[in-house]
């Protein structure tokens, strides 16, 4: 059975074409920078063999759309391609961010389930829509193949009600479900697991501290197995600074702009989501484009690097406190896995909390999990690729073989 995995985030989106007989990803690639004047798409056959090929292609994609069809394209291109046609996907497995209280677990997307995704993307404005166009144009062109959504927000149901809740008047989550979800829980969960294994540890009695760091960010508290605690919110745009999200602020900035400044809710909305974050503060939402300015000396640059691994530490020494024992500090997705110098600064000087890392294995690139804390240290720090599109893969074929 043949899975094709799409994970649309907001500004990219990754793909897999996965062999589930064997767990084999037959093609990977990724389409980045969508909506910008530079695009890129990364088209792997036969990843992480010695048979692996990459094909990289320059153009701009204004929306998903164009950027899907781009990838239908290369999975059944005569040299690139990995099928003969379209019919030899079996399924398809979609991220979804946001399922809110209507869809707790994984399913069939028909239109019933289409039409929450859509209901529910004012609480994740930058990326349900993107999952739904995702779903819409893979059951366009594979009208054959069923789509199966995985929710973002299914791990962290197990928050208890002092984690979810918001100290606003409790009617406001009997009438509208105003409470913390939480998201990348596809993410938190599998590295989590994985990083137990890593250990050698029971999955089930395993703390940790995953901390899921891209253009989009979360920090989740992962207690015996289970999320207790999570940076996001109601909405993608709690937590710490990300790409183009402020992350926590405080609230009545708001009310202060839309009085003072004649600010409507569309214009906030934008302004939170889009031109905020590090973009806002230094013009630059890519990480690796931040290192070259503050190579460069640009202080505005450094300001925004200061200010997200300080935001990080923040919450590494809340949840300390929440979780009272720590096995592991887990970095993972794209930043996480990547960036030796965001994980330099974010663990500096926390010795205190049992956690370090060596420098030399800190700087060691690796596509494989791994320790970068020194052999004595008490916390284990780790570096665990994600996963995501396995995930959703292994979740698809449950759902299809339990018919749900």
């Amino acid at each position: 059975m043949n899975v094709l995995v799409i994970n649309c985030g907001s500004s990219s989106f990754k793909y897999q074409l996965i062999d589930m007989s064997r767990e084999a990803v037959l093609s990977s690639g990724l389409v980045e920078r969508i909506g910008e004047a530079h695009g890129s798409l990364s088209h792997k056959v036969a990843p992480g063999t010695d048979k692996e090929s990459v094909f990289r292609r320059e153009q701009p994609f204004p929306d998903h759309t164009a950027g899907l069809n781009a990838v239908m394209e290369l999975l059944v291109d005569p040299e690139r391609g990995v099928i003969s046609s379209l019919k030899d996907i079996n399924a398809v497995g979609h991220r979804v961010v946001m399922g809110g209280e209507d869809i707790r677990a994984s399913c069939l997307m028909g239109e019933k389930e289409k039409a929450a995704v859509s209901r529910l993307s004012a609480l994740a404005p930058l990326h349900n829509p993107a999952n739904l166009q995702g779903i819409e144009v893979a059951q366009s062109l594979l009208p054959h193949a069923p789509s199966v959504g995985v929710f973002d927000t299914e791990f962290h149901a197990s928050l208890p009600p002092k984690a979810f809740m918001y100290a606003l008047p409790y009617s406001l989550y009997e009438e509208q479900r105003i409470r913390r979800y939480g998201f990348h829980g596809t993410s938190h969960r599998f590295v989590a697991r994985s990083g137990a294994r890593l250990l050698d540890k029971d999955p089930d009695f395993f703390n940790a501290i995953t901390c899921h760091l891209g253009n989009g960010c979360s920090i989740t508290a992962v207690e015996n197995g289970a999320s207790v605690e999570t940076s996001m919110g109601l909405t993608p745009l709690e937590g710490v600074i990300m790409g183009t999200r402020c992350g926590n602020i405080d609230p009545a900035i708001l009310l202060f702009l839309g009085r003072n400044g004649n600010l409507d809710f569309p214009v906030l909305d934008s302004l939170l989501n889009k031109e905020s974050g590090l973009k806002g503060i230094c013009g630059l939402n890519d990480m690796r484009d931040i290192h070259a300015a503050r190579a460069r000396g640009e202080a505005r640059a450094q300001l925004a690097f200061d200010m997200f691994c300080h935001g990080i530490r923040k919450y590494i020494g809340a949840y300390c406190a929440i979780l009272g024992r720590l096995d592991a500090l887990i970095f993972t997705a794209g930043i996480g896995e990547n960036d030796d110098q965001v994980r330099a600064a974010v663990c500096a000087d926390l010795g205190i909390l049992g956690i370090a890392v060596d420098p030399a294995r800190n700087a060691m690139r690796s596509g494989r999990p791994r320790a970068i804390s020194p052999e004595t240290s008490p916390v284990a720090v780790l570096v665990v690729p994600t996963n995501e599109e396995l995930a959703i893969a292994q979740e698809t074929v449950a759902v299809l073989a339990a018919g749900r």
